[in-house]
């Protein structure tokens, strides 16, 4: 289980553990906040391609998906 704080997310390093089309490491370019602090949406990119994808942030702290940095 990855340990995360919301409010470090934003140009923060991960690496799927599965790739996810042919890409492996990206970057956090976007973290949006509701009123009471609470993330509604995250936005990824992809280091090489620099195409990105909206995440659910939860799905970061899991192991067997993501490890944190590039590795």
């Amino acid at each position: 289980m990855n340990k995360l704080n919301p409010k470090k997310l934003l140009n923060s390093k991960w690496t799927a553990v599965a790739a996810i089309n042919k890409e492996k490491h990206f970057i956090i370019v976007a973290v949006e906040f509701d009123e009471d602090g609470d993330v509604i949406e995250c936005m990824t990119e992809a280091v090489i391609s620099h195409n990105q994808y909206a995440i659910d942030w939860r799905e970061l702290k899991d192991t067997e998906k993501w490890r944190q940095g590039w590795q």
